[in-house]
Protein backbone atom coordinates (compact mmCIF):
# COMPACT_ATOMS: atom_id res chain seq x y z
CA UNK A 1 0.00 0.00 0.00
CA UNK A 2 1.30 3.43 -0.86
CA UNK A 3 1.55 6.13 1.75
CA UNK A 4 -0.96 8.22 -0.21
CA UNK A 5 -3.47 5.38 0.04
CA UNK A 6 -3.04 4.92 3.78
CA UNK A 7 -3.14 8.70 4.34
CA UNK A 8 -3.83 9.67 7.94
CA UNK A 9 -5.87 6.56 8.70
CA UNK A 10 -5.53 5.56 12.35
CA UNK A 11 -2.90 2.85 12.60
CA UNK A 12 -4.96 0.81 15.06
CA UNK A 13 -7.91 0.74 12.63
CA UNK A 14 -5.65 -0.34 9.79
CA UNK A 15 -4.10 -3.02 11.97
CA UNK A 16 -7.57 -4.32 12.83
CA UNK A 17 -8.54 -4.26 9.15
CA UNK A 18 -5.49 -6.23 8.09
CA UNK A 19 -6.06 -8.76 10.87
CA UNK A 20 -9.63 -9.25 9.68
CA UNK A 21 -8.53 -9.65 6.06
CA UNK A 22 -5.90 -12.21 7.04
CA UNK A 23 -8.75 -14.45 8.20
CA UNK A 24 -11.58 -13.31 5.92
CA UNK A 25 -10.01 -11.88 2.77
CA UNK A 26 -11.85 -9.90 0.14
CA UNK A 27 -13.87 -11.64 -2.53
CA UNK A 28 -13.92 -9.01 -5.27
CA UNK A 29 -16.73 -9.37 -7.77
CA UNK A 30 -15.21 -7.67 -10.77
CA UNK A 31 -11.72 -6.91 -12.09
CA UNK A 32 -11.01 -6.11 -15.76
CA UNK A 33 -7.34 -7.11 -15.79
CA UNK A 34 -7.79 -9.52 -18.76
CA UNK A 35 -9.20 -6.75 -20.95
CA UNK A 36 -6.44 -4.35 -19.85
CA UNK A 37 -3.86 -6.98 -20.86
CA UNK A 38 -5.56 -7.34 -24.25
CA UNK A 39 -5.65 -3.58 -24.83
CA UNK A 40 -2.16 -2.76 -23.57
CA UNK A 41 -0.02 -5.71 -24.72
CA UNK A 42 -2.32 -8.05 -26.67
CA UNK A 43 -1.93 -10.75 -24.00
CA UNK A 44 1.87 -10.61 -23.95
CA UNK A 45 2.12 -11.60 -20.30
CA UNK A 46 5.88 -11.14 -20.30
CA UNK A 47 5.45 -7.49 -21.26
CA UNK A 48 3.18 -6.85 -18.25
CA UNK A 49 4.11 -9.52 -15.73
CA UNK A 50 1.77 -9.26 -12.75
CA UNK A 51 4.29 -11.10 -10.57
CA UNK A 52 6.00 -7.72 -10.14
CA UNK A 53 4.96 -4.14 -9.48
CA UNK A 54 2.87 -2.81 -12.38
CA UNK A 55 1.72 0.37 -10.65
CA UNK A 56 2.73 2.45 -13.67
CA UNK A 57 0.46 0.46 -15.99
CA UNK A 58 -2.27 -1.39 -14.09
CA UNK A 59 -4.39 -1.28 -10.95
CA UNK A 60 -3.64 -4.96 -10.39
CA UNK A 61 -0.64 -7.16 -9.74
CA UNK A 62 0.06 -9.99 -7.32
CA UNK A 63 2.05 -7.98 -4.75
CA UNK A 64 -0.76 -5.43 -4.49
CA UNK A 65 -3.46 -8.12 -4.37
CA UNK A 66 -1.57 -9.56 -1.43
CA UNK A 67 -1.18 -6.15 0.22
CA UNK A 68 -4.90 -5.52 -0.25
CA UNK A 69 -5.95 -8.73 1.43
CA UNK A 70 -7.66 -10.20 -1.64
CA UNK A 71 -8.53 -13.88 -1.23
CA UNK A 72 -10.77 -14.42 -4.26
CA UNK A 73 -11.21 -12.57 -7.51
CA UNK A 74 -13.86 -12.84 -10.19
CA UNK A 75 -11.82 -11.95 -13.27
CA UNK A 76 -14.04 -10.32 -15.86
CA UNK A 77 -13.82 -11.90 -19.30
CA UNK A 78 -15.50 -8.82 -20.75
CA UNK A 79 -15.41 -7.95 -24.45
CA UNK A 80 -16.77 -4.85 -26.15
CA UNK A 81 -20.30 -5.16 -27.49
CA UNK A 82 -19.35 -3.61 -30.83
CA UNK A 83 -16.80 -6.28 -31.77
CA UNK A 84 -17.71 -8.13 -35.00
CA UNK A 85 -17.85 -11.46 -33.18
CA UNK A 86 -17.94 -11.41 -29.41
CA UNK A 87 -17.72 -15.16 -28.81
CA UNK A 88 -14.12 -15.75 -30.04
CA UNK A 89 -13.01 -12.61 -28.18
CA UNK A 90 -14.61 -13.94 -24.99
CA UNK A 91 -12.78 -17.24 -25.49
CA UNK A 92 -9.53 -15.30 -25.80
CA UNK A 93 -10.31 -13.57 -22.50
CA UNK A 94 -10.91 -16.94 -20.85
CA UNK A 95 -7.62 -18.16 -22.30
CA UNK A 96 -5.87 -15.12 -20.81
CA UNK A 97 -7.14 -16.00 -17.33
CA UNK A 98 -6.02 -19.59 -17.81
CA UNK A 99 -2.56 -18.41 -18.86
CA UNK A 100 -2.35 -16.22 -15.76
CA UNK A 101 -3.26 -19.18 -13.56
CA UNK A 102 -0.66 -21.39 -15.25
CA UNK A 103 2.05 -18.73 -14.81
CA UNK A 104 1.33 -18.03 -11.13
CA UNK A 105 0.22 -21.29 -9.48
CA UNK A 106 1.69 -20.39 -6.08
CA UNK A 107 -0.50 -17.30 -5.86
CA UNK A 108 -3.56 -17.90 -8.05
CA UNK A 109 -5.78 -20.96 -7.58
CA UNK A 110 -8.35 -22.01 -10.21
CA UNK A 111 -11.81 -22.01 -8.61
CA UNK A 112 -15.20 -23.15 -9.89
CA UNK A 113 -17.14 -23.69 -6.66
CA UNK A 114 -17.59 -22.32 -3.17
CA UNK A 115 -15.61 -25.30 -1.88
CA UNK A 116 -12.75 -24.36 -4.24
CA UNK A 117 -12.79 -20.86 -2.79
CA UNK A 118 -12.51 -22.17 0.75
CA UNK A 119 -9.74 -24.58 -0.26
CA UNK A 120 -7.75 -21.73 -1.83
CA UNK A 121 -8.18 -19.65 1.33
CA UNK A 122 -6.81 -22.55 3.36
CA UNK A 123 -3.81 -22.75 1.04
CA UNK A 124 -3.14 -19.02 1.19
CA UNK A 125 -3.80 -18.63 -2.53
CA UNK A 126 -6.14 -16.24 -4.34
CA UNK A 127 -9.17 -18.14 -5.66
CA UNK A 128 -9.62 -17.15 -9.29
CA UNK A 129 -13.06 -17.32 -10.86
CA UNK A 130 -14.44 -15.85 -14.09
CA UNK A 131 -17.46 -13.75 -14.95
CA UNK A 132 -18.61 -12.80 -18.46
CA UNK A 133 -19.73 -9.17 -18.70
CA UNK A 134 -22.57 -8.79 -21.15
CA UNK A 135 -25.14 -11.05 -22.76
CA UNK A 136 -23.60 -10.31 -26.17
CA UNK A 137 -20.95 -12.88 -25.18
CA UNK A 138 -23.45 -15.73 -25.70
CA UNK A 139 -24.68 -14.50 -29.13
CA UNK A 140 -28.32 -15.35 -28.31
CA UNK A 141 -27.39 -19.02 -27.85
CA UNK A 142 -28.11 -21.15 -24.81
CA UNK A 143 -25.62 -23.70 -26.16
CA UNK A 144 -22.94 -21.00 -26.06
CA UNK A 145 -24.01 -20.13 -22.51
CA UNK A 146 -23.47 -23.75 -21.51
CA UNK A 147 -20.11 -23.74 -23.27
CA UNK A 148 -18.95 -20.76 -21.26
CA UNK A 149 -20.03 -22.49 -18.07
CA UNK A 150 -18.03 -25.60 -19.01
CA UNK A 151 -14.99 -23.37 -19.58
CA UNK A 152 -15.30 -22.04 -16.04
CA UNK A 153 -17.44 -18.89 -16.31
CA UNK A 154 -19.46 -18.62 -13.10
CA UNK A 155 -21.50 -15.49 -13.72
CA UNK A 156 -22.98 -13.68 -16.68
CA UNK A 157 -23.79 -9.98 -16.51
CA UNK A 158 -26.97 -9.89 -18.57
CA UNK A 159 -26.01 -6.71 -20.44
CA UNK A 160 -23.13 -4.28 -20.64
CA UNK A 161 -23.66 -0.65 -21.64
CA UNK A 162 -26.03 -1.47 -24.50
CA UNK A 163 -29.15 -3.57 -24.76
CA UNK A 164 -29.05 -7.10 -26.07
CA UNK A 165 -32.01 -8.47 -28.01
CA UNK A 166 -33.48 -10.00 -24.87
CA UNK A 167 -32.52 -7.63 -22.04
CA UNK A 168 -32.40 -3.88 -21.43
CA UNK A 169 -29.28 -2.10 -20.22
CA UNK A 170 -29.22 0.68 -17.64
CA UNK A 171 -27.45 3.01 -20.07
CA UNK A 172 -29.44 2.43 -23.27
CA UNK A 173 -32.93 3.33 -24.42
CA UNK A 174 -35.62 0.81 -23.36
CA UNK A 175 -35.90 -2.07 -25.82
CA UNK A 176 -37.95 -4.99 -24.54
CA UNK A 177 -39.01 -3.39 -21.27
CA UNK A 178 -36.76 -5.51 -19.05
CA UNK A 179 -36.37 -9.19 -19.97
CA UNK A 180 -38.03 -10.76 -22.98
CA UNK A 181 -39.34 -14.33 -22.94
CA UNK A 182 -35.95 -15.52 -24.19
CA UNK A 183 -34.24 -13.42 -21.56
CA UNK A 184 -36.23 -15.16 -18.85
CA UNK A 185 -35.20 -18.48 -20.39
CA UNK A 186 -31.54 -17.38 -20.19
CA UNK A 187 -32.03 -16.76 -16.45
CA UNK A 188 -33.68 -20.15 -15.95
CA UNK A 189 -30.89 -21.93 -17.82
CA UNK A 190 -28.29 -20.10 -15.74
CA UNK A 191 -30.09 -21.33 -12.61
CA UNK A 192 -29.99 -24.88 -13.96
CA UNK A 193 -26.28 -24.62 -14.65
CA UNK A 194 -25.30 -22.95 -11.38
CA UNK A 195 -24.13 -19.77 -13.14
CA UNK A 196 -24.82 -16.63 -11.12
CA UNK A 197 -27.17 -14.06 -12.66
CA UNK A 198 -25.32 -10.74 -12.49
CA UNK A 199 -27.54 -7.65 -12.57
CA UNK A 200 -24.88 -4.95 -12.72
CA UNK A 201 -25.28 -2.82 -15.87
CA UNK A 202 -28.92 -3.80 -16.44
CA UNK A 203 -31.95 -1.52 -16.34
CA UNK A 204 -34.05 -1.49 -13.18
CA UNK A 205 -36.85 -3.16 -15.19
CA UNK A 206 -34.43 -5.97 -16.05
CA UNK A 207 -33.40 -6.29 -12.39
CA UNK A 208 -37.02 -6.70 -11.35
CA UNK A 209 -37.83 -9.18 -14.14
CA UNK A 210 -34.78 -11.25 -13.26
CA UNK A 211 -35.74 -11.34 -9.59
CA UNK A 212 -39.25 -12.41 -10.60
CA UNK A 213 -37.79 -15.23 -12.74
CA UNK A 214 -34.80 -16.61 -10.87
CA UNK A 215 -34.90 -19.53 -8.47
CA UNK A 216 -31.33 -18.88 -7.25
CA UNK A 217 -29.67 -15.88 -5.58
CA UNK A 218 -28.47 -13.11 -7.89
CA UNK A 219 -25.46 -10.84 -7.62
CA UNK A 220 -24.61 -7.30 -8.57
CA UNK A 221 -20.91 -7.78 -9.28
CA UNK A 222 -20.05 -4.05 -9.23
CA UNK A 223 -22.91 -1.65 -8.44
CA UNK A 224 -23.68 0.87 -5.71
CA UNK A 225 -26.80 2.55 -4.28
CA UNK A 226 -28.93 4.81 -6.48
CA UNK A 227 -30.40 6.58 -3.44
CA UNK A 228 -26.89 7.77 -2.53
CA UNK A 229 -25.72 8.57 -6.07
CA UNK A 230 -28.35 8.95 -8.78
CA UNK A 231 -26.75 7.07 -11.66
CA UNK A 232 -28.65 4.45 -13.70
CA UNK A 233 -25.83 1.95 -13.12
CA UNK A 234 -26.74 1.86 -9.43
CA UNK A 235 -29.38 -0.20 -7.62
CA UNK A 236 -32.72 1.35 -6.62
CA UNK A 237 -33.86 0.80 -3.05
CA UNK A 238 -36.89 -1.29 -4.05
CA UNK A 239 -34.50 -3.77 -5.67
CA UNK A 240 -32.14 -3.77 -2.68
CA UNK A 241 -35.17 -4.50 -0.49
CA UNK A 242 -35.77 -7.71 -2.45
CA UNK A 243 -32.33 -9.20 -1.82
CA UNK A 244 -33.15 -10.79 1.57
CA UNK A 245 -35.96 -12.85 0.04
CA UNK A 246 -33.78 -13.75 -2.94
CA UNK A 247 -30.61 -14.40 -0.92
CA UNK A 248 -28.44 -12.41 -3.30
CA UNK A 249 -25.52 -10.01 -2.83
CA UNK A 250 -24.92 -6.43 -3.99
CA UNK A 251 -21.19 -5.78 -4.38
CA UNK A 252 -20.38 -2.09 -3.99
CA UNK A 253 -18.21 -0.58 -6.71
CA UNK A 254 -15.57 2.15 -6.45
CA UNK A 255 -15.99 3.96 -9.81
CA UNK A 256 -16.19 7.68 -8.89
CA UNK A 257 -18.88 8.56 -11.42
CA UNK A 258 -21.08 5.82 -9.93
CA UNK A 259 -20.51 6.66 -6.27
CA UNK A 260 -20.08 10.45 -6.04
CA UNK A 261 -23.00 12.64 -7.11
CA UNK A 262 -20.67 15.56 -7.86
CA UNK A 263 -18.75 13.28 -10.24
CA UNK A 264 -21.99 12.27 -11.99
CA UNK A 265 -22.91 15.92 -12.44
CA UNK A 266 -19.39 16.82 -13.58
CA UNK A 267 -19.41 14.00 -16.15
CA UNK A 268 -22.73 15.21 -17.54
CA UNK A 269 -21.36 18.74 -17.85
CA UNK A 270 -18.20 17.47 -19.54
CA UNK A 271 -20.26 15.44 -22.02
CA UNK A 272 -22.47 18.45 -22.76
CA UNK A 273 -19.35 20.54 -23.35
CA UNK A 274 -18.02 17.99 -25.85
CA UNK A 275 -21.31 17.98 -27.75
CA UNK A 276 -21.44 21.77 -27.72
CA UNK A 277 -18.08 21.75 -29.52
CA UNK A 278 -19.33 19.30 -32.15
CA UNK A 279 -17.78 16.11 -30.70
CA UNK A 280 -19.35 12.87 -29.51
CA UNK A 281 -18.90 12.68 -25.75
CA UNK A 282 -16.78 9.50 -26.13
CA UNK A 283 -14.55 10.94 -28.88
CA UNK A 284 -10.86 10.42 -28.04
CA UNK A 285 -9.27 12.12 -31.05
CA UNK A 286 -6.57 14.71 -30.34
CA UNK A 287 -8.93 17.58 -31.16
CA UNK A 288 -11.65 16.25 -28.86
CA UNK A 289 -9.17 15.64 -26.06
CA UNK A 290 -8.01 19.27 -26.27
CA UNK A 291 -11.59 20.38 -25.71
CA UNK A 292 -11.98 18.02 -22.78
CA UNK A 293 -8.63 19.01 -21.25
CA UNK A 294 -9.60 22.68 -21.37
CA UNK A 295 -12.89 21.89 -19.61
CA UNK A 296 -11.14 19.84 -16.92
CA UNK A 297 -8.57 22.59 -16.33
CA UNK A 298 -11.35 25.15 -15.85
CA UNK A 299 -13.57 22.77 -13.86
CA UNK A 300 -11.49 20.26 -11.88
CA UNK A 301 -12.81 16.72 -11.66
CA UNK A 302 -14.45 15.91 -8.27
CA UNK A 303 -12.59 13.30 -6.24
CA UNK A 304 -14.27 10.37 -4.49
CA UNK A 305 -12.80 8.95 -1.27
CA UNK A 306 -12.98 5.86 0.90
CA UNK A 307 -15.71 7.63 2.87
CA UNK A 308 -17.76 8.03 -0.32
CA UNK A 309 -17.81 4.26 -0.83
CA UNK A 310 -18.51 3.61 2.85
CA UNK A 311 -21.56 5.87 2.62
CA UNK A 312 -22.99 3.52 -0.01
CA UNK A 313 -22.31 0.48 2.13
CA UNK A 314 -23.97 2.09 5.14
CA UNK A 315 -27.09 2.77 3.07
CA UNK A 316 -27.10 -0.65 1.39
CA UNK A 317 -26.76 -2.31 4.77
CA UNK A 318 -29.73 -0.35 6.09
CA UNK A 319 -31.92 -1.33 3.13
CA UNK A 320 -30.77 -4.87 2.24
CA UNK A 321 -29.10 -6.08 5.43
CA UNK A 322 -25.56 -7.12 6.25
CA UNK A 323 -26.03 -10.60 4.75
CA UNK A 324 -26.46 -9.16 1.26
CA UNK A 325 -23.38 -6.97 0.75
CA UNK A 326 -20.06 -7.51 -0.98
CA UNK A 327 -17.29 -5.66 -2.83
CA UNK A 328 -16.67 -5.29 -6.58
CA UNK A 329 -14.08 -2.62 -7.22
CA UNK A 330 -13.99 -2.63 -11.07
CA UNK A 331 -10.23 -2.19 -11.05
CA UNK A 332 -8.56 -1.95 -14.47
CA UNK A 333 -12.02 -1.22 -15.87
CA UNK A 334 -12.09 2.47 -14.92
CA UNK A 335 -9.74 5.35 -15.59
CA UNK A 336 -10.31 6.95 -12.19
CA UNK A 337 -10.47 5.53 -8.66
CA UNK A 338 -11.15 7.10 -5.25
CA UNK A 339 -8.45 8.47 -2.99
CA UNK A 340 -7.48 5.66 -0.65
CA UNK A 341 -8.73 3.05 -3.12
CA UNK A 342 -6.39 3.80 -5.98
CA UNK A 343 -5.65 0.15 -6.72
CA UNK A 344 -6.15 -3.36 -5.35
CA UNK A 345 -3.90 -2.65 -2.37
CA UNK A 346 -6.45 -0.24 -0.92
CA UNK A 347 -9.12 -2.55 0.54
CA UNK A 348 -7.75 -2.29 4.11
CA UNK A 349 -8.56 1.42 4.03
CA UNK A 350 -12.22 0.67 3.33
CA UNK A 351 -12.37 -1.99 6.04
CA UNK A 352 -10.71 0.42 8.49
CA UNK A 353 -13.25 3.13 7.62
CA UNK A 354 -16.14 0.74 8.26
CA UNK A 355 -14.49 -0.43 11.49
CA UNK A 356 -14.36 3.20 12.61
CA UNK A 357 -18.05 3.54 11.75
CA UNK A 358 -18.91 0.74 14.15
CA UNK A 359 -19.10 -2.27 11.84
CA UNK A 360 -18.33 -5.37 13.87
CA UNK A 361 -15.85 -8.10 12.99
CA UNK A 362 -18.81 -10.35 12.19
CA UNK A 363 -20.25 -7.71 9.85
CA UNK A 364 -16.95 -7.21 8.06
CA UNK A 365 -16.33 -10.95 7.62
CA UNK A 366 -19.69 -11.23 5.87
CA UNK A 367 -18.90 -8.27 3.63
CA UNK A 368 -15.45 -9.42 2.60
CA UNK A 369 -15.73 -13.19 2.33
CA UNK A 370 -18.73 -15.03 3.68
CA UNK A 371 -21.62 -13.53 1.70
CA UNK A 372 -20.06 -14.04 -1.72
CA UNK A 373 -19.02 -17.62 -0.94
CA UNK A 374 -22.49 -18.40 0.41
CA UNK A 375 -24.20 -17.08 -2.73
CA UNK A 376 -22.10 -19.21 -5.08
CA UNK A 377 -22.77 -22.25 -2.90
CA UNK A 378 -26.51 -21.52 -2.95
CA UNK A 379 -26.47 -21.29 -6.75
CA UNK A 380 -24.75 -24.69 -6.84
CA UNK A 381 -27.43 -26.15 -4.55
CA UNK A 382 -30.21 -24.82 -6.77
CA UNK A 383 -28.50 -26.21 -9.85
CA UNK A 384 -28.25 -29.71 -8.35
CA UNK A 385 -31.99 -29.71 -7.69
CA UNK A 386 -32.88 -28.37 -11.13
CA UNK A 387 -30.58 -30.69 -13.06
CA UNK A 388 -32.27 -33.67 -11.42
CA UNK A 389 -35.60 -32.71 -13.01
CA UNK A 390 -34.91 -30.29 -15.87
CA UNK A 391 -33.26 -30.93 -19.24
CA UNK A 392 -31.06 -28.35 -20.95
CA UNK A 393 -33.10 -25.76 -22.82
CA UNK A 394 -32.73 -25.59 -26.58
CA UNK A 395 -35.02 -22.59 -26.96
CA UNK A 396 -34.00 -19.88 -29.39
CA UNK A 397 -34.52 -16.15 -29.51
CA UNK A 398 -36.75 -16.63 -32.56
CA UNK A 399 -38.86 -19.36 -31.01
CA UNK A 400 -39.62 -17.38 -27.86
CA UNK A 401 -39.50 -13.74 -28.98
CA UNK A 402 -40.51 -14.07 -32.62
Amino acid sequence: MTSSDSGSRDSASLEAARALLAEFPVVDGHNDLPWALREKVRYDLDALDIAGDQTAHLHTDIPRLRAGGVGAQFWSVYVRADLPDAVPATLEQIDCVRQLLARHPEDLAPALTAADMEAARGQGRIASLMGAEGGHSIANSLGTLRGLYELGVRYLTLTHNYNVAWADSATDEPGVGGLSAFGREVVREMNRLGMLVDLSHVAATTMRDALDTTSAPVIFSHSSARAVCDHPRNIPDDVLERLPANGGVAMVTFVPKFVLQAAVDWTNEADDNMRAHGFHHLDTTAEAMKVHAAFEEATPRPVATVSTVADHLDHMREVAGIDHLGIGGDYDGTAFTPDGLRDVSGYPNLIAELHDRGWSRTDLAKLTWQNAVRVLGAAEDTARELRATTAPSNATLESLDG
